[in-house]
C-alpha cells in the first residue's frame, strides 16, 4: 500500500505558493520594472535600487538599523535575567510568570502602542504623576526614546521566551558538578550557563531585531516626524506617493539585509541538534 501521507502536505504547498511565493515574486517584479510601460510593455530596470543609494534614504536605513540594534541590546539586558529567574522558579510560579510575560501579546500591537501614547503624552499618566510629585513635565512623546521604549515593550517577550527555553533544557548536573569542584557562581555562569544558553540568545536576537528594523506603526505613533524608519518609508511609497516600484525595491533590500543578518547570527549558533534554531 502506497504511503498517502504525502498528500496531506499538498494544501500547505498550495498555501505557500499563493500567499508567500507569488506575493514575493510580485514584489520582486515591481522592484525591477517601471509602471510606464503597463502590463503589455514591461520595462525592466535597476533604477529603483540605484535610487535607494541617495543619502536621504541611506540615512533612514542606518537610523533604522541603529534603533533596532539599541532595542535588541536593551531587550537582551532585560530579557536574559527575566528568563533566568523564570527558569529557576518552581513549576506553579514559573507558569504564572510565563503567563504574565505573554499576556500583553494577546492584545493587538496597535492597541498596545496607543496605550503608550496615553502613558507618555504631555497630559499622560507619567507627566501627571510627575506634576503630582512636584516635578516639571517631561516631553517624552514623539521622540526617538519613545520609539525605542515602545519597541522594547512590544518585542521583549520574543527575547525572553527562547532564552527561557534554552535555560530550562539545560542539564543541571553540569552546574552541580561545577559547584562540587569549587567553581564560583561567576565561573559557573561564564563557563556553563551562558554557553549552553547561547542558542536561545541567538534566536532571541533574531526574533527581536527582524521585526524591530522593519516596524512602522511604533515609530509612526510614538516617534512622530522625529523617528522615521525604513518601514515608514515603505508605507509612504506605497500609500502616499503611489510609487510601488520604489517601495518594492526598498522591501527587497530589507529582505536581503535580514537574510544577511540571519546568516551572520547563524555562524554563532553552536546548537547542532536543532534545539533553539529557527532555520
Amino acid at each position: 500500500m502506497k504511503d498517502r501521507t504525502k498528500y496531506f502536505a499538498y494544501p500547505y504547498a498550495v498555501w505557500i505558493v499563493i500567499f508567500i511565493l507569488f506575493p514575493s515574486f510580485l514584489v520582486l517584479l515591481y522592484s525591477l520594472t517601471t509602471d510606464s510601460g503597463g502590463l503589455t510593455n514591461i520595462n525592466f530596470t535597476i533604477g529603483n535600487f540605484i535610487k535607494f543609494f541617495d543619502p536621504l534614504y541611506l540615512n533612514i536605513l542606518w537610523d533604522s538599523i541603529f534603533l533596532a540594534a539599541i532595542c535588541t541590546i536593551i531587550c537582551l539586558l532585560l530579557g536574559y535575567p527575566a528568563a533566568y529567574i523564570i527558569s529557576k522558579s518552581n513549576l506553579s510560579r514559573r507558569n504564572t510568570l510565563l503567563f504574565l510575560c505573554i499576556l500583553p501579546m494577546w492584545m493587538n500591537m496597535l492597541l498596545r502602542t496607543y496605550a503608550w501614547m496615553t502613558i507618555l503624552g504631555n497630559n499622560g499618566i507619567l507627566n501627571n504623576l510627575f506634576e503630582l510629585l512636584g516635578f516639571p513635565k517631561v516631553n517624552m512623546l514623539y521622540t526617538r526614546g519613545a520609539t525605542v521604549m515602545g519597541m522594547v515593550y512590544n518585542f521583549l517577550p520574543f527575547m525572553i521566551l527562547p532564552i527561557f527555553t534554552a535555560l530550562s533544557k539545560m542539564d543541571t548536573g553540569l552546574i552541580e558538578a561545577a559547584d562540587d569542584l569549587g567553581a564560583t557562581k561567576y565561573i559557573v555562569f561564564r563557563k556553563i550557563i551562558l554557553p549552553l544558553s547561547m542558542p536561545g540568545v541567538i534566536s532571541g536576537i533574531i526574533m527581536v531585531f527582524m521585526p524591530a528594523v522593519s516596524t512602522f506603526i511604533i515609530p509612526q505613533l510614538l516617534g512622530g516626524n522625529k523617528s522615521m524608519m525604513i518601514g515608514n518609508l515603505v508605507e509612504k511609497m506605497f500609500i502616499l506617493n503611489g510609487d510601488w516600484n520604489f517601495g518594492s525595491a526598498i522591501s527587497i533590500i530589507m529582505m536581503i539585509i535580514i537574510l544577511i543578518s540571519m546568516s551572520i547570527m547563524n555562524k554563532f549558533d553552536v546548537d547542532k541538534e536543532g534545539g533553539a534554531r529557527l532555520w
